[in-house]
């Protein structure tokens, strides 16, 4: 874990030297997201490489390797990041920015660093661990889904200025954290599989990182943020009061009702 934080922030540490010194935001999602692959794929890399451990730690590198794209694909479409606006030209608030990201990806992580860094585990995968898996693909294809409906509509330029009500976006707010919540619940639930019998402590321990995700994107910096912002642009438009009203904000409901 130690060498997975040492990697994790000297690619923050390096980011946000080049960020700063061209004033730049292009490169804070393309670095987090690799610092989540060179972690994962390093400390697998010096364990013993079992099923499990290659399972979680596919997982986790699948979900990066997607969120990197979209990101991308984001960024190219907007020309940019209106979170960093006053932010980029400052560089020791953007350097918190960046030790930020570091924590983010540290700690959300952890299953993986803690399953990959525990001799003695559970070897072989089980009925548990495919339940788990299975549990994660359906919060990735929730996630996935609701990503591309909001992009495709954000994307045509008809929509401009609207709000998004429709698809997975009519079940649910903010459906792309919901299937978001539920990965990182399996990756940790599958660390905990392996670990409960040698060592609970760890096990236990995996948990910090889906509790740690939820609190962010429900506490911090993503709905509250969002549904302000949603709140100042539509909050006099009566449509938009009945899609709070009958649309929950991050459990779905479910169709039809």
């Amino acid at each position: 874990m130690l060498g997975a934080a040492l990697v994790d922030f000297g690619i923050q540490l390096v980011g946000w030297a080049a960020a700063a010194t061209l004033r730049t935001e292009k490169f804070y999602d393309i670095l987090g997201s690799a610092a989540f692959a060179t972690t994962a794929a390093l400390t697998l890399g010096t364990s013993a490489m079992m099923p499990r451990q290659k399972l979680a730690s596919a997982l986790a590198m699948a979900w990066t390797a997607r969120l990197g794209i979209f990101l991308g694909a984001r960024a190219h479409r907007d020309g940019g990041d209106s979170r960093f606006d006053g932010v980029k030209d400052k560089p020791g608030v953007f350097a918190v920015y960046w030790f930020l990201q570091g924590v983010w990806v540290w700690v959300t992580s952890l299953p993986v660093y803690l399953l990959n860094g525990s001799p003695g585990q559970l070897v072989d995968l089980n009925a548990v661990d495919w339940t788990l898996a299975a549990f994660w693909a359906f919060g990735f294809v929730f996630e996935v889904v609701a990503d591309v409906q909001k992009f495709a509509f954000k994307s045509d330029k008809s929509n401009k200025g609207k709000y998004i009500k429709h698809g997975l976006w009519s079940l649910s707010r903010h459906p792309n954290y919901f299937g978001e919540i539920c990965m990182w619940f399996g990756v940790a639930g599958i660390a905990c599989n392996g670990l409960a019998a040698s060592n609970p402590g760890r096990a236990a321990g995996a948990f910090a990182s889906p509790l740690f995700v939820t609190y962010l994107l429900t506490k911090m910096s993503g709905i509250p943020i969002l549904e302000r912002m949603a709140d100042e642009r539509w909050g006099k438009d009566e449509g938009y009061q009945s899609y709070k009203r009958k649309t929950p904000v991050l459990v779905p409901k479910l169709p039809g009702t």
